[in-house]
């Protein structure tokens, strides 16, 4: 199965501390060498960079680990492959435009029957169940909504597909539009909330520690959501089964069961 990390911060945040964890386990604490990558929100913007190669040993991974983008919120996957050959346009998190902005999308698990859900807008460029899946998503939400709805009824309408697509398998996902971010958890999602008074982290899969008190401003707010934890001294949150979260400037905001 693959692994998820994402980010929600109320400033523009370094993900490199928690992208050294997820990127090891592309290759050298885990299995997952089937590729790997990390979409990054700046403003109106989606930096987004591919590798079909495994992140453990790759030299993108390496960049993306010493070069401090900072954003708001980040969306990162890596990869091991069940349904699609390994290559580049197979590799998370995909990515489409909707309602004037850049939607990314990663997903962990197998959907049965995905692929025989028509499509109309919107058509994968792989062949993974899971870009399906989002373009399936994407085409549901613009045929509900010619124009992009409240940030509520969004979010609602968000957390109904979502639950429609855990039906049909493992669901963990993860979804943003560079506005908020939206996690799916079928069977395994966690989340840690990092505020003031900020204290020091271990990372579990690589010697590294952050003391966050000396990289951080009192009302800085983060919420890292992945897989499993990535950190040893912090207390990460399990995400509820069948469950949606929505989370923005740092805080998870909403839940739906």
């Amino acid at each position: 199965m693959c692994e998820l990390l994402a980010m929600s911060a109320n400033v523009p945040t370094d993900v490199r501390f928690s992208f050294a964890a997820l990127s090891q386990r592309g290759g050298a604490t885990g299995a997952h060498t089937d590729g790997w990558g990390i979409s990054f929100y700046e403003q109106k913007g989606c930096r987004s960079i591919h590798d079909p190669n495994p992140s453990a040993h790759s030299e993108l991974a390496r960049f993306i680990k010493s070069y401090p983008i900072k954003s708001l919120i980040v969306i990162a996957h890596v990869r091991k492959a069940n349904r699609g050959r390994i290559a580049l346009e197979n590799t998370h998190p995909f990515s489409r435009e909707l309602w004037g902005s850049a939607w990314s999308f990663a997903h962990n698990g197998q959907l049965k029957g995905i692929k025989k859900r028509p499509l109309t807008f919107y058509s994968p460029i792989g062949t993974t169940d899971s870009e399906h899946a989002f373009c399936w998503l994407l085409d549901r939400l613009r045929t509900q909504f010619p124009k992009r709805p409240s940030d509520p009824v969004l979010a609602r309408a968000i957390a109904e597909l979502f639950a429609e697509l855990r039906r049909l398998g493992v669901f963990n996902a993860l979804l943003s539009d560079g506005r908020a971010l939206y996690a799916s958890c079928s069977t395994k999602l966690c989340y840690v909330e990092r505020r003031a008074p900020f204290g020091q982290a271990s990372l579990i899969d690589e010697d590294m520690e952050v003391d966050f008190a000396q990289e951080t401003t009192p009302d800085d707010r983060v919420v890292i959501l992945a897989s499993t934890p990535l950190t040893r001294n912090e207390t990460w949150t399990p995400v509820e089964p069948q469950t949606t979260l929505l989370a923005r400037n740092g805080n998870i905001v909403k839940t739906f069961r």
